[in-house]
This record gives C-alpha cells, sequence and structure tokens, in this order.
C-alpha cells in the first residue's frame, strides 16, 4: 500500500524528519532511519537521509508504512471566565480580518497542556473576535515573558505567518534587564547551546544580535535581535556570559540577588514583518513591573526607538 503527499510551500526548506512528524506524528528517529534504509519512505522516488531539506512540490511516498501516534495523555482545555476574556482582549494591540497581536502579559501559557492552566489559545477560542473560527498559535512565547504576541484567524494566515517566522523574514525584538554590568555595548552572539531530548543530547548554533541601551556596575538594559529561535536563547546566552535576566530562576548565577523581583525582565518589544510588499510593525509597552525595575536600577530607557 502506497501512501503519497505533495509538500506545499508552507514547508519549504524543512528538513525531511520534521516533515514527516508534521505530516504523521511524533515518529521516532530511529522508526524514519530504520524506513528511510529499507526504502519505505522515499523522496521523489529516491532514498534520502533525514536530514534533506523538501522543497515545495517535492513527493513523498510511503510504502507499507502504518505508524499510528500514541497519545498517552489528553490536553485539558481551560474554561475562561468572562472576566479573563475581556482582560485579555483589552491587551489586543491590532485587530484584522487574518490575525490578531496583544501585548501578552507575564505568567501565561500560549498553549494548554496536560494538566488544565490559562492559556491565550483557550481564552481567544471562545471569545467573539474568534467567531466562527479559532485562534492559531504562530509562534513562541514564554509563559513568563510578556510582550508582542501574534495568533492568526484562519489556517492560510496560519501556514503564510508560520512560514515567515521558520524562513526567518520576521524580525523580533527583546528587550531584558539582567544582572551586572555587561562589558560589550554591541556586538553579536554567536554560540553553541545545550538542551536535551527525551534524554537525547542535542547542540544547536544560536545567534543573536544585542545593544546595551543602559548600564551601570550593577545592572544593563539590554536590547536583543534573534536570529536563530532556540528554545530560551536569549536567556541561556546572557546566562553563559554571567548576566542572567532578574527574575530568571531556571538560568540564574550563584551571585544573583534573591527576592528581588519575581516576574521575569524578559519582553518581546517589537515585532517587524512584510506580506505582500506591505510592512507591519508592532510594540508593546513596557508592563508597569519592568519599567519599576528601570528606575531602581537608575536605568534610562527614554531612548528606546
Amino acid at each position: 500500500m502506497i501512501k503519497s503527499f505533495i509538500v506545499d510551500s508552507t514547508f519549504n526548506e524543512m528538513r525531511f524528519n520534521r516533515f514527516l512528524r508534521n505530516k504523521i506524528g511524533k515518529i521516532p528517529q530511529s522508526l524514519i532511519e530504520k524506513n528511510l534504509r529499507a526504502g519505505k519512505i522515499k523522496l521523489n522516488k529516491k532514498k534520502v537521509k533525514s536530514s534533506i531539506k523538501v522543497k515545495t512540490n517535492d513527493k513523498v511516498d510511503f510504502f507499507n508504512f502504518d505508524y499510528k501516534e500514541i497519545i498517552i495523555q489528553k490536553k485539558i482545555k481551560f474554561e475562561p471566565s468572562d472576566k479573563i476574556i475581556k482582560s485579555n482582549e483589552d491587551l489586543i494591540i491590532d485587530n484584522n480580518d487574518d490575525f490578531i497581536v496583544l501585548n501578552k502579559s507575564a505568567g501565561i501559557s500560549v498553549q494548554g497542556g496536560t494538566k488544565s492552566k490559562k492559556n491565550l489559545v483557550d481564552i481567544f477560542a471562545k471569545s467573539e473576535i474568534f467567531e466562527g473560527t479559532k485562534p492559531f498559535s504562530v509562534h513562541r512565547l514564554d509563559k513568563d515573558t510578556s510582550g508582542v504576541f501574534i495568533m492568526a484567524k484562519n489556517r492560510e494566515t496560519a501556514q503564510l505567518l508560520t512560514s515567515l517566522f521558520r524562513l526567518r523574514k520576521v524580525h523580533k525584538t527583546y528587550l531584558a534587564v539582567c544582572h551586572g554590568e555587561l562589558e560589550k555595548n554591541s556586538g553579536e552572539w554567536n554560540t553553541d547551546l545545550l538542551r536535551f531530548d527525551n534524554g537525547k543530547r542535542i547542540i544547536e548554533n544560536a545567534k543573536t544580535i544585542f545593544k546595551v541601551i543602559d548600564k551601570n556596575y550593577n545592572s544593563s538594559l539590554v536590547e536583543m535581535k534573534p536570529i536563530t529561535g532556540r528554545k530560551h536563547q536569549l536567556r541561556k546566552q546572557l546566562f553563559n556570559i554571567g548576566h542572567s535576566i532578574y527574575g530568571d530562576q531556571k538560568y540564574k548565577s550563584n551571585n544573583s540577588f534573591k527576592g528581588i523581583n519575581k516576574n521575569l525582565m524578559l519582553h518581546s518589544y517589537q515585532i517587524r514583518f512584510m506580506i505582500n510588499n506591505k510592512k507591519y510593525t508592532y510594540k508593546a509597552l513596557l508592563p508597569d513591573y519592568f519599567k519599576k525595575l528601570l528606575a531602581t536600577k537608575r536605568l534610562d530607557f527614554s531612548n528606546l526607538k
């Protein structure tokens, strides 16, 4: 039995193993490799490696390949109150036919999990703004990170925006207040970051352009523009150079002051992208707690563009 897929533009330049997981489910890497070697999965009628990148209109064939994803736990939907829905609607920066942009609060997840918890997707699914459709998450923002966040209103826009993020055509600017005085005022961090996936050690290259907005002997306000999109990239890179972000409980230096701030001082300040030759630029105002710490640390942010 042969089952075939044609690669659409949404997945152009995606690694073959990632494409397979998007189409079939969370296939173990070992199973992918085994079936590629056996010729049960072919790209354009050829045996290929899992690392090859697929292109638009490529044909993928599965020969006698039967894989059923085992779902251990079902995600529980969060049921928001009218008050919660309204409070999040008040954070919207832009609302058009295709997507919304909001200034996400810290402490709220983008999507739900196996335990019922407050998240933006379930909240806006109940909002009148998404009546007749549903919210589509097109990028990531950590639970404790505040700032600019986009949700699509239809699948077509979701695929388009997801592609823009993946192809690095969405330009993001973050602000962070970190411990200590950074030695360099600007530059690029080009480092290898370590993470673990199901116990497997994975090293990924991460690039970020940074500029110090203001600093003194014990604190720095840093502007960061990530080129790559690794998990916890900015938090890890600042931690690795000995300047962890205030409020970061996961990546914190030994000399970090305890109890000075409960919030993570990382804010998604601006997002820029282009669709059909139209430029979109969105900025999210700094939270009050962020501005309060800047004042406490005597850091000047009046020169922010």
